[in-house]
């Protein structure tokens, strides 16, 4: 089997889809065996993970971001002439004629809530879902929540769909606690509307939580993020901003939480919940979309529009260690669905079901 994998998420300043692809690449190449598996375009050595630009360097980057737009304007066919699979993003807009295609539902949060996004994000993901997922010879999903919405959003026939769970780098599984000088929550994510920050600032503000307790915030401004930042800046009691977070530094902050705080209106997976989890840190989470179902036992569940809500589960999760030893044990015990290797394993059984 020759697959491509287009990885184009790896030369853009991205979060949770440039993560997924490049841990999914690392472990599909560790487990293929006989079979053949390249990055497209020309990204067979992409380099270390940075979430805040390419992975590679720009006079490398350039003539990547040249091929992406060849494919585009009509060279599809000939950049993946050698592929039996293309697995495809939503940066490639031609479907090629040889290879079969198949693609990774990530999230429908353009169409559920259009709201939360750039006009340009809406336009591409709503266009990839008519021109590519729509007519995919199968999809893989992070989630059993984005199946159930790709079914009911673009009326993709269920069968053709696969849950696979994305995973959790190994190095979060034996994370060491970075050192503090006070116990502290913690926060995850980029600055932008749908992760719900600012409703978090509030709550931490009414829980009077910070003589006792920090809440750290780690996360890259986003888009429509200025409001939030001016706030951050100008200092919130107890709350430290820390800014963009290094992959290398990021498992021992979050071993060091006593609490994860995620507070998201809508996720497709949650990365940084699963991380937590991994870690053996209770999490505290939104109790809609896919947040539930990854959590599982390893989280305590509020609506994240209700400030009461998010009050009281803060005061409750952070003022009892029994309640936190709990769910950071089931949280651990549950991770072990995310495992990377589990992921490809998967992932290339269903490459497999594709081409026969």
């Amino acid at each position: 089997m020759k697959l491509l994998i287009d990885a184009t998420s790896l030369l853009l300043r991205s979060a949770g889809v440039k993560n997924y692809t490049y841990h999914w690449l690392e472990h599909l190449r560790a487990s293929a065996g006989n079979e053949t598996i390249r990055a497209f375009p020309y990204l067979d050595h992409p380099g270390a993970l940075i979430h805040e630009r390419s992975t590679l360097s720009r006079s490398k980057t350039y003539p990547r971001i040249a091929a992406l737009h060849m494919a585009n304007y009509g060279l599809v066919n000939w950049l993946t002439k050698d592929a039996d699979i293309f697995h495809m993003s939503n940066q490639v807009r031609r479907i090629p004629s040889k290879p079969k295609v198949t693609a990774t539902l990530h999230d429908f949060t353009c169409w559920l809530m259009p709201e939360l996004h750039t006009a340009g994000n809406i336009k591409a993901d709503r266009d990839f879902g008519e021109q590519v997922l729509k007519r995919a010879h199968g999809l893989i999903a992070v989630s059993e929540n984005t199946r159930q919405d790709a079914v009911r959003v673009l009326g993709i026939d269920p069968a053709r769909i696969e849950v696979i769970y994305s995973g959790v780098p190994e190095v979060f599984f034996d994370a060491q606690a970075a050192p503090a000088p006070r116990p502290y929550a913690l926060f995850v994510g980029t600055i932008e509307p749908r992760k719900n920050l600012d409703f978090l600032l509030d709550a931490w503000q009414s829980s009077r939580l910070s003589n006792d307790f920090d809440l750290k915030i780690a996360g890259p401004p986003g888009w429509s993020s200025q409001a939030t930042l001016a706030r951050l800046s100008a200092g919130v009691a107890g709350v430290e901003y820390l800014g963009y977070v290094a992959e290398d530094e990021l498992p021992g902050l979050t071993a060091g939480a006593s609490v994860f705080v995620y507070p998201s209106l809508y996720e497709g997976f949650g990365f940084p919940v699963a991380q937590a989890m991994a870690a053996g840190v209770p999490v505290l989470t939104s109790n809609i979309s896919c947040l539930p179902e990854v959590a599982g036992e390893g989280g305590m569940f509020v609506d994240p529009r209700s400030s009461e809500e998010l009050v009281t589960a803060l005061k409750t999760m952070l003022t009892s260690p029994t309640l936190r030893e709990q769910h950071g044990r089931a949280g651990r015990r549950l991770a072990e669905r995310y495992r990377w290797q589990t992921c490809a394993r998967q992932s290339l059984a269903f490459f497999h079901k594709v081409l026969s």
